[in-house]
């Protein structure tokens, strides 16, 4: 017989309390005054207990109880089974608490060097007490390991245009078009009226083919009227795309917010060109599994990446306007 058929499905943690109460009591009657039953209910749950393990968990006499040695062998797994329960439980009561704790996230390379900084600079201003556990989810294959096994509960970055994972659900905050950059100090960087087609036989840097960001650096050409250009270097390390670029030399695409938030040195040594083009949409967003309950902090961290997305895409629209004029 299987151990869930003879003991899973028989033995109750009702069953253990009693049994710890009537080891620690030393007696079935004192035992069930402390527990508040009778004492029958008491000496038929040790007895049934016994029968279903088939062993003698207490030797009786007139003085009361005593374990024998398979009793102290239950007993010692039963005190270990409601210690951590009791730890379970704590650990739930620390969950709750919607301002503290520790929070895992997933975030690709673009989303570390754009937006979700400011996200955090918010959120750990509302919500000091909470922890935030940043890992590398690659986005540009599209695969959410961290996500799917549990080591995040939500994932923070660009999203494809149809989410095609059946157990994964996608919340766009805002669209972010890929913008062409140069190295400040580029002959490119100097001009004030550009077109795209201007560039194409100048050397690139993109991303690899087959990936995420590579069909957004496709998707620009083509909705433009223009064959993607030879790239003469194909990779997926933002770092080093930057670095090509602010050398002068190489011409790339890159998330907008990653020049935007990308601090004092980025603005000194990239430069986005002056270029009207189409851009197809480039939402990022917030990937979480279907059905899984989220924690109280997780739910927080949404919510204030919404307000900061809002209030971003809000002023880069305003930016936009101004510059028109």
């Amino acid at each position: 017989m299987k151990w869930t058929d003879r003991i899973g499905r028989r033995v109750k943690l009702r069953d253990f309390h009693i049994v710890l109460a009537v080891a620690e009591a030393g007696s079935m009657t004192r035992a069930a005054e402390e527990l508040a039953v009778s004492y029958p209910v008491v000496s038929k749950t040790v007895s049934e207990l016994e029968q279903t393990l088939g062993v003698k968990l207490f030797d009786r006499s007139v003085a009361g109880v005593e374990p024998t040695h398979y009793g102290r062998a239950l007993l010692e797994s039963g005190v270990a089974v409601f210690d951590e329960i009791r730890k379970g439980l704590q650990q739930i009561e620390f969950i709750k608490q919607p301002d503290a704790g520790e929070l895992r996230i997933g975030s690709s390379i673009v989303t570390d060097a754009g937006l979700l900084p400011a996200i955090i600079e918010q959120f750990t201003q509302d919500f000091p007490r909470a922890v935030l556990h940043v890992l590398h989810e690659n986005i540009a294959v599209q695969q959410y390991h961290n996500l799917r096994n549990r080591e995040a509960e939500l994932v923070f970055g660009r999203l494809p245009a149809t989410m095609t994972e059946p157990d994964l659900v996608a919340e766009p905050l805002l669209d972010e078009p890929n913008i062409i950059v140069a190295g400040a100090e580029s002959r490119w960087a100097k001009r004030r009226k550009l077109k795209l087609a201007d560039l194409i036989g100048e050397p690139w840097v993109l991303a690899q083919p087959g990936s995420l960001a590579r069909s957004l650096h496709e998707e620009v050409f083509r909705s433009n009227g223009l064959e993607v250009p030879s790239a003469h270097v194909l990779t997926m390390s933002l770092h080093l795309h930057l670095r090509l670029i602010e050398s002068g030399r190489w011409l790339g695409l890159v998330p907008a917010s990653v020049v935007r938030f990308g601090g004092k040195r980025m603005r000194l040594h990239i430069k986005a060109l002056p270029i009207e083009m189409s851009s197809p949409p480039s939402p990022i967003g917030i990937v979480t599994v279907k059905n899984r309950t989220l924690t109280p902090l997780a739910e927080r961290f949404i919510e204030c990446s919404r307000k900061v997305a809002k209030s971003n895409a809000s002023s880069a629209s305003v930016q936009r306007i101004s510059q028109a004029r």
